[in-house]
């Protein structure tokens, strides 16, 4: 019976240690590790920081998946007919199936984003609030992004148990990552796991942006930076466009000189934004952000069913590119408009 006994201790020890060797990270570690890497897709390319991380919790196992280690794939994106790239076999609904490989997690991340941005299918998901996780997990499932009857609900569960919407939230400018990520040893057996602590704080405004000197573009579109007291005529005459152009390009309302400095056009902005969203800076009016964005005045006013009188609030989401959903709020007193709009 003694040998019968320390034989259990033995095996016993032996199942701990095989499952601590295999359990090499956590959770918390897997969103430490890769949450710049959601938020910075999400201002990329808009999939919410919040859905990126919980699915690659989800498709990874935390991180311990043996797919990701062969591949570097975080989101079970399998090969597909379009995939030149390289490729593994992995057991997944049928055995021995096609998987994209990738040589970095980041350009896991990437082709993530990509392939739900470029793909018909998954278009309407971005008509979405960026914070509507649930509308966004319940839309990935119903688009058959997985076949888990159940994957939107594991999701959500992710999301709200790891607390992923604060990332989403960063993204948008609404929180400041001020996270500090402290692990314990790792544990013996019969311990926990080890934790992280993430800490956020609420909003904070964006820092100063310095343009370069002389001609540059934003959004695709040929700008300048000029100083406060700049001729237009004297713009006009140095770039080769007529005054009317000009004063047309920007929103502005006389063709005198500039009031203050600001981004100057020398071409047509686009109707719609590079980035999906623009988070509201204390001070910034519709016309700041329309000449910030490379998004003509009038495109960023109906996107946002906003009229010019009206000061969405500091930190709302303003839509550069796609409807938005609802009105934002708008501050306690109305912006006084010092520009007119021009031609469409």
């Amino acid at each position: 019976m003694k040998v019968l006994h320390a034989l259990c201790i033995f095996l016993t020890a032996m199942t701990l240690g095989l499952t601590s060797e295999a359990q090499t990270i956590t959770v918390d570690q897997y969103v430490a590790t890769y949450k710049n890497l959601a938020i910075a897709e999400m201002q990329r390319t808009g999939v919410p920081a919040s859905i990126t991380l919980a699915q690659g919790i989800l498709e990874t196992e935390g991180g311990n998946s043996d797919l990701l280690k062969a591949s570097n794939n975080h989101f079970g994106i399998k090969c597909k007919a379009s995939w030149t790239g390289a490729t593994v076999f992995h057991d997944d609904d049928a055995s021995g199936e096609c998987f994209r490989k990738y040589n970095t997690a980041e350009d896991s991340y990437k082709d993530h984003s990509d392939f739900l941005k470029n793909q018909d299918r998954y278009s309407y998901l971005f008509q979405l609030d960026p914070l509507d996780y649930k509308g966004w997990a319940y839309g990935l499932r119903k688009c058959g992004y997985a076949t888990n009857p159940k994957y939107a609900q594991i999701l959500i569960q992710y999301i709200e148990q790891y607390h992923l919407q604060d990332y989403s939230m960063i993204a948008m400018g609404k929180m400041k990552d001020t996270a500090t990520t402290i692990y314990v040893q790792t544990p013996t057996a019969g311990q926990p796991a080890p934790q992280a602590t993430v800490t956020a704080t609420a909003y904070v405004a964006p820092a100063a942006v310095h343009y370069p000197q002389g001609e540059f573009k934003i959004n695709d579109t040929k700008v300048v930076y000029a100083l406060a007291g700049t001729s237009l005529l004297a713009m006009a005459d140095q770039y080769h466009i007529s005054l009317s152009n000009l004063v047309d390009f920007n929103d502005l309302s006389n063709d005198n000189e500039l009031t203050k400095d600001q981004l100057v056009y020398l071409q047509r902005k686009r109707k719609t934004g590079e980035k999906p969203m623009h988070m509201v800076a204390s001070g910034e009016t519709l016309y700041d952000i329309a000449q910030t964005e490379g998004i003509r005045l009038a495109s960023l006013l109906e996107l946002n069913q906003l009229e010019m009188t009206m000061q969405p609030a500091i930190g709302e989401s303003l839509y550069l590119q796609h409807k938005a959903p609802g009105r934002p709020k708008l501050a306690t007193s109305p912006a006084t408009p010092t520009v007119a709009f021009g031609s469409n």
